[in-house]
């Protein structure tokens, strides 16, 4: 359960024009319409919602993303950058008919890593994969023997419920920031922190996955935030969390990207 819902004043600039529905921007890596890949799943005796791995979610569904989540291979995953990220697949019917369900849809946020065995493995690159839940995977595939599936797949903007969320961790001057539930294209490129002390904004860098770090002592400060995501969508989170915060709380703003 959240720690707080805090009404923060937000400001928002749009460099470029980004669909709502389907991303179709060259600088992401993939394009508009339909690519191919492969699917996976995986999970099978673990609980859905600990699968947040290589992206630092202690847990997806306080993180805002529930069972539909999946691992990627390294060619999608960009070292980490794209946690958070959305995707649409489809089990592809015309290469698979005894496996695929047909005109099933499902949209996944990537949580983990797939790595690669390097020995002609899935998510070995230049390969693109989806390692999926369980419970995701068997929304657009049949159950039986079969283990992996033709996938047509394409990037699309998160719909996230609430604000962006911001789980404090870290302990005295080192600060970790895991920040989920993120709309838009997901995917942050670039974050900021300035407490109420400080007349400017601090950057943020990618310790791993959705955890960003700052060395500054922020305790006892009220702290804004600031995202630019990987389409360059920025927002800024003012007084987000309040000066009381403690180490392990999460705090929300009613404010998302859309």
């Amino acid at each position: 359960m959240l720690d707080h819902d805090v009404m923060g004043l937000a400001t928002m600039s749009y460099p470029s024009r980004v669909s709502p529905k389907t991303l179709e921007s060259g600088d992401l890596g993939f394009i508009g319409g339909w690519l191919n890949a492969h699917a996976t799943f995986y999970g099978a005796n673990q609980s859905p919602a600990t699968l947040g791995g290589a992206c630092g979610y202690d847990n997806t569904f306080h993180a805002g993303f529930g069972v539909n989540t999946a691992a990627v291979s390294g060619a999608l995953f960009r070292g980490g950058e794209a946690c958070g990220a959305c995707y649409q697949l489809m089990c592809n019917y015309r290469a698979d008919p005894k496996w695929c369900l047909r005109r099933a849809v499902i949209s996944v946020t990537a949580t983990n890593f797939c790595p690669p065995n390097n020995n002609g493995g899935w998510c070995d690159p230049p390969r693109q994969h989806f390692d999926m839940s369980m419970p995701a995977f068997f929304r657009i595939a049949r159950q039986g023997n079969e283990g992996i599936v033709p996938v047509l797949y394409r990037r699309v903007s998160c719909t996230r419920r609430g604000g962006v969320r911001f789980t404090l961790r870290g302990q005295s001057n080192f600060n970790l920031v895991m920040i989920s539930n993120v709309g838009g294209s997901g995917d942050i490129k670039a974050a900021w922190v300035r407490g109420s002390r400080a007349r400017s904004w601090v950057p943020l860098h990618r310790n791993w996955g959705a955890n960003w770090q700052s060395s500054f002592d922020l305790r006892n400060q009220k702290l804004s935030f600031k995202l630019t995501l990987v389409d360059g969508k920025t927002l800024e989170f003012f007084n987000v969390v309040p000066s009381t915060w403690m180490f392990g709380q999460t705090f929300s703003s009613r404010s998302q990207f859309s």
